[in-house]
């Protein structure tokens, strides 16, 4: 049985404890605006006893918590201002990607923003672990933090938006606003290093579980072999590509064979309308080789029953084929065992069987992230549970803890009014010009500016996605 029958009989159950929990319960629940607070006293005596045990090593780490908070600060907003960028800048991503730039992350989004190329599934268990992580961490820092500075908390609980739950730690106003500005920065700061932490555990907690369960069985590729060539030396039917009218590439066919330097090569119908419409100077095609031939698909397990775990071990093994072999090749897709039966060809001396992977070499902030999500898994080589389904249960329940930890620190130290970093920016500005005016001045700008350019995004999406 799918594990999504029992996802769904335990959010039922969740769901149905939770609201007789709630209803039992409601003179706690007040609500405060468009939120529900559900106010406790739990974890309180937690927190003091936390402040109070390890205040000689909370003191010094207060530093490490403020600079922690400008680092992720700075780096959220290059992030948003270099997706922008890229988004803005390249209309395809929005038809690739067709979820828009900002979307709610909830049970099961995956599959209703169409993601599950990009992302594992994300269970209603999963949503339940990791919010409580999240949440928990982060809340108990900030109060942690607070009755270090002095500050008094008056309850914790969990909020409601709706559907969304969360989870708080209520400290006293009026005492916070009359904390030193650097007690005030590190108690803003600490519920997003409380997130770091989480993000380094669980990548510590990842590594060694996936180095312990999991082994290579096979190698994945992007693409078949491609070159790109100037689209006035490619024909279709002996007819230069560059004098082909529109309505006159059938429609009946996915590909299309076209001619370039006496050599056939191929290309997707919806690519040659493409670059003919945009007058593009150049067309990637790709070649006729023995795997675009056989359209090979999935990750290649093996080639004549020999194993192949990696591209070296492909290399080796094709080394003792040559042109004009027949050999059987054994891919799988998913849980899907497929066998292809491949004439191989040649190509500069060596035996050619025509798969190509693009370099996934990323720089700068979003080359970090990149590198932090994906860690020890190599995304060219097919790896197994040697546990089963129950090891990939873990290991994207692990993952989805690290990226939404992640997510949720950056996220929560823009400077933007309703989060953390919008007081930690405001109070940083005051500081440093000694005027509170020019704080709240540029507190609502930063504000403004990171909506505007949110916005921008939501409208690229809305009219790439819609109507071209």
């Amino acid at each position: 049985m799918s594990f999504v029958v029992y996802d769904i009989a335990f959010m039922t159950l969740f769901i149905l404890l939770f609201v007789i929990f709630i209803v039992t319960r409601k003179h706690n629940l007040h609500r405060q605006g468009m939120l529900f607070l559900y106010r406790t006293r739990l974890g309180i005596k937690f927190i003091e006893w936390t402040s109070n045990k390890f205040a000689k090593v909370l003191r010094p780490l207060e530093y490490l918590v403020v600079a922690c908070g400008y680092v992720l600060m700075i780096g959220a907003v290059w992030v948003v201002i270099d997706i922008a960028y890229i988004y803005i800048k390249s209309p395809f991503i929005a038809k690739v990607i067709e979820a828009p730039p900002i979307f709610p992350i909830f049970p099961y989004f995956t599959e209703f923003f169409n993601l599950e190329s990009f992302f594992p599934p994300f269970y209603f268990t999963y949503f339940v672990v990791v919010i409580a992580i999240i949440a928990v961490s982060h809340e108990f820092a900030h109060g942690i933090f607070a009755r270090l500075n002095k500050v008094k908390i008056h309850s914790t609980g969990f909020a409601f938006l709706g559907p969304f739950i969360g989870a708080f730690v209520e400290q006293d106003d009026k005492q916070m606003n009359k904390a030193k500005k650097f007690s005030q920065l590190s108690i803003l700061a600490a519920g997003t290093f409380a997130n770091i932490v989480m993000m380094v555990l669980f990548a510590l907690v990842m590594w060694w579980f996936f180095a312990a369960t999991f082994a290579p069985v096979g190698i994945n590729f992007d693409t078949y072999t491609f070159e790109v060539i100037p689209a006035a030396n490619l024909s279709f039917q002996g007819i230069p590509i560059t004098s082909l009218n529109l309505s006159t590439i059938p429609s009946n066919a996915s590909t299309l064979a076209l001619m370039a330097y006496g050599k056939t090569y191929h290309t997707h119908q919806d690519a040659l309308k493409n670059s003919l419409a945009q007058n593009s100077p150049y067309l990637m095609v790709f070649e006729d080789s023995p795997a675009f031939k056989a359209q090979l698909t999935g990750a290649i397990t093996e080639i004549d029953g020999k194993k192949v775990t990696s591209y070296e071990s492909l290399r080796n093994i094709l080394q003792d084929y040559k042109e004009g072999d027949r050999v059987k090749v054994k891919t799988l897709q998913g849980k899907e065992v497929k066998e292809y039966e491949i004439e191989l060809a040649e190509k500069d001396g060596r035996p050619y069987l025509g798969i190509s992977s693009f370099a996934r070499q990323r720089g700068g902030i979003l080359g970090g992230l990149y590198k932090v999500i994906y860690g020890m898994k190599d995304p060219y080589i097919e790896y197994s549970s040697k546990i089963g389904d129950f090891g990939v249960f873990i290991y994207n329940l692990l993952w989805w803890i690290i990226l939404l930890n992640l997510l949720v620190a950056f996220t929560n130290m823009l400077p933007v009014g309703i989060f953390d970093g919008g007081r930690f920016f405001f109070i940083t500005i005051w500081g440093i010009t000694k005027s509170k005016r020019t704080g709240e001045r540029a507190f609502a700008i930063s504000t403004w500016a990171i909506i505007a350019i949110v916005a921008l995004m939501m409208v690229r999406w809305f009219f790439t996605f819609f109507f071209q």
